[in-house]
């Protein structure tokens, strides 16, 4: 293990990153309207080009997610950890210069790509140096203190331009590569490393076994609810306020159900150590998260203000995100858990465009509070199967090898 300043240090790195990764993930959908309609979008095209620049977001996370992963495991995590923070820094100051859709759908790309490697990376290097029974409240730490970028994005958003905006989170990240020199490798991989016959970052060796493929997935469905709520119920909420005759604002939904689900981590990190569990808080969390979807989707008599609570508390009963990508980080061997760990948030993320697009297909026929109710349903039911199939990994020895 690692001196304990070190580690430390380490952490706010980590945090600090994962704050400017949520702001730049946030950003498009606190901006989406103004810089569209600065581009001459306006009516149906607008609409139909916030889902292209949307969907052309999450592919480039998707891609991103099995890039940095790999490469994590071949090259290092800290080079990942400051190569996708400089890859979606960048990519978010020339959103701020984008003249054209092709420009912009461009950018969002790049940025996709660059946001997909720092959870991982940060996730891996805090659990593979933190002592075993110790490294839930370092993860627990950055997702908490990450979470408040998307607060910050809503309000920079609410308060300058676009282009500001943009410019504002790119340069934050730009900023934080100057703490570069308080970033180390974890000792885990540099033993890894010397290990000349173990395959590091293979995708065959994740997927050699039966097992292995079952305890993937079941890693990925955990995560479905979480994106579920803030990419149908979050997002999407002016629509539901507007059935029940509210006018909603998107950004101040984004805001209050992320500064929930930052207070939902803090709670659920502490619970897991003093449980000593991960899978039993999140079963608590699914619960949780079951009821609220109910009031808010069937609960008619609502305001604004209502609405505000209501998205408060549902981001703090998605508020597993740290035990969620732990527990994946921490079921696979050294040498391919960086690619587990940086794929898995990836693909929960990215999972929202079908989450999206199936709740869409159902609401000619169920209407869209039962097209809500019916798509969160099977996304819980999902994450309860997963949280049943995968090991209690509390306190887990991590320091072995996965092989063919």
């Amino acid at each position: 293990m690692q001196s304990e300043k070190k580690v430390i240090g380490l952490i706010m790195v980590a945090a600090l990153g994962y704050f400017v990764d949520i702001y730049d993930l946030i950003v498009f959908n606190v901006v989406k309207n103004e810089s569209l309609m600065a581009l001459g979008f306006t009516g149906e095209a607008l609409k139909s080009n916030e889902i292209y620049l949307f969907n052309i977001q999450m592919t480039g996370m998707l891609l991103g997610g099995l890039l940095w992963g790999v490469l994590g495991d071949k090259k290092g995590r800290v080079s990942v950890l400051f190569g996708s923070i400089f890859m979606y820094s960048a990519a978010n100051i020339a959103n701020a210069f984008v003249t054209s859709i092709d420009q912009y759908a461009f950018w969002r790309f790049v940025a996709g790509l660059g946001l997909a490697g720092e959870l991982g990376a940060g996730i891996t290097l805090v659990s593979e140096s933190m002592h075993r029974e110790k490294r839930g409240y370092g993860t627990m730490i950055i997702v908490t203190f990450g979470a408040l970028g998307a607060v910050v994005a809503s309000l920079v958003g609410k308060s300058f331009g676009w282009q500001t905006t943009y410019i504002v989170g790119g340069c934050m990240g730009l900023l934080l590569l100057l703490l570069r020199a308080g970033a180390f490798e974890s000792g885990l991989y540099e033993n890894a490393k010397k290990q000349l016959n173990v395959k590091k970052g293979s995708l065959l060796t994740l997927l050699s076994t039966k097992q292995n493929v079952l305890k993937y997935l079941a890693c990925i469905v955990i995560g479905l609810p979480i994106w579920f709520v803030i990419g149908v119920l979050i997002n999407l909420s002016n629509r539901f306020g507007l059935e029940n005759g509210v006018s909603i604002d998107v950004a101040d939904s984004v805001m209050y159900a992320y500064l929930g689900l930052s207070i939902g981590d803090l709670l659920s990190g502490i619970l897991s150590q003093w449980l000593r569990s991960r899978k039993k808080v999140v079963m608590g969390y699914l619960a949780a998260c079951f009821v609220l979807i109910i009031v808010f989707v069937f609960n008619t008599q609502v305001d604004v203000f209502y609405y505000k609570w209501m998205c408060f508390l549902l981001g703090a009963s998605t508020g597993y995100w740290a035990l969620f990508v732990t527990i994946a980080s921490e079921q696979f061997g050294t040498n391919i858990r960086s690619t587990v760990t940086n794929t898995v948030p990836n693909f929960v993320r990215g999972a929202v465009v079908p989450i999206t697009l199936s709740f869409k297909s159902l609401i000619p026929y169920m209407g869209l509070f039962n097209a809500a109710f019916t798509v969160g349903l099977v996304c819980l039911l999902l994450a309860v199967l997963g949280t049943w199939f995968v090991a209690e990994s509390f306190s887990k020895d991590l320091d072995y090898y996965e092989l063919d």
